[in-house]
C-alpha cells in the first residue's frame, strides 16, 4: 500500500476530512496519512481507540512515536493523558490500549535503527522561550540527535513562521489555525513538506501551538 508516498511532494491533509479505515483489532480505526507498506509499514497515522479496545503486545522493529490528542493512552508503564508525546525506539515493545478511549497521531518505522533513547514528555507543561529571529514565536525542543529535531511551538495570532528544510519538515497542528500556501490548516491538519524546500506559513486567528519535526525525510525506507 502506497499513501502519499512521494516523498519529493508537498502534502497537506486535513485530517477531520478523511475516512476511519478499521484495523485488524476491533474498535482501532486509523486515519492514514503516508504510508509504504502494509500491516507491517512505514507510516503515519492518526489512530483512534474505542474504550476498551487494545492491541496484542509487540515489539517495536522501527520505532514508534506519538502524541495522544484526546482522551488517555495506556499500557504496561503508564497512563498517557491528551498531549503526551512518547518516543518508542527499535527493541522496545508495549501492549497498547485505552479503557476510556483516545486518539493518538502516531509514526512507525521512522527511527534510526540504533537510536535507544525512550522517552515521554508532557506538551502541554513545556517551557517555551522564544525563537531567535522569529517574532511572535515561542518554542521548546523535545528531542534532537544526528538525524532529527522535534519540538513544539506556539505561534502568535498573524506570527509569521519561517525556516528552511534541507532534511524535509512535518507540521501537525496541535491547536489553532495554521496558514500554508493560502491553505488553511485547523486543528489536527498535517503537513510534509519534501528535502530543501522552505516552510512560509502564519498562524490564524486566535494563533497556533504546533508539533513540527525536522530533518529526517532524507533516507525514506520500508521495513
Amino acid at each position: 500500500m502506497k499513501i502519499n508516498a512521494d516523498f519529493d511532494q508537498r502534502v497537506i491533509v486535513h485530517s477531520d476530512q478523511i475516512d476511519w479505515v478499521p484495523s485488524p483489532m476491533a474498535g482501532v480505526d486509523r486515519r492514514m496519512l503516508d504510508r509504504i507498506g502494509g500491516e507491517v509499514a512505514r507510516a503515519t497515522s492518526i489512530v483512534r481507540y474505542a474504550p476498551g479496545s487494545s492491541f496484542p503486545e509487540h515489539t517495536h522493529g522501527g520505532g514508534e512515536e506519538f502524541i495522544v490528542l484526546e482522551g488517555v493512552f495506556q499500557d504496561e508503564h503508564g497512563d498517557y493523558p491528551a498531549g503526551t508525546y512518547v518516543r518508542n525506539p527499535p527493541t522496545t515493545h508495549h501492549v497498547p490500549g485505552s479503557e476510556p478511549g483516545c486518539t493518538i497521531f502516531v509514526k512507525l518505522w521512522q527511527f534510526d535503527p540504533d537510536d535507544r533513547n525512550q522517552f515521554s514528555v508532557d506538551l502541554n507543561a513545556e517551557t517555551l522561550g522564544p525563537a531567535e529571529g522569529q517574532k511572535g514565536i515561542s518554542a521548546s525542543t523535545i528531542h534532537q540527535d544526528e538525524r532529527e529535531t522535534v519540538s513544539v511551538e506556539k505561534w502568535a495570532f498573524d506570527a509569521k513562521r519561517s525556516f528552511d528544510a534541507p532534511g524535509g519538515a512535518e507540521l501537525l497542528v496541535l491547536d489553532g489555525l495554521v496558514i500554508f500556501g493560502g491553505e488553511e490548516l485547523g486543528k489536527h491538519s498535517w503537513l510534509r513538506i519534501p528535502p530543501g524546500d522552505t516552510l512560509n506559513a502564519q498562524a490564524g486567528k486566535n494563533g497556533a501551538r504546533v508539533w513540527i519535526k525536522t530533518g529526517h525525510l532524507t533516507d525514506v525506507t520500508a521495513p
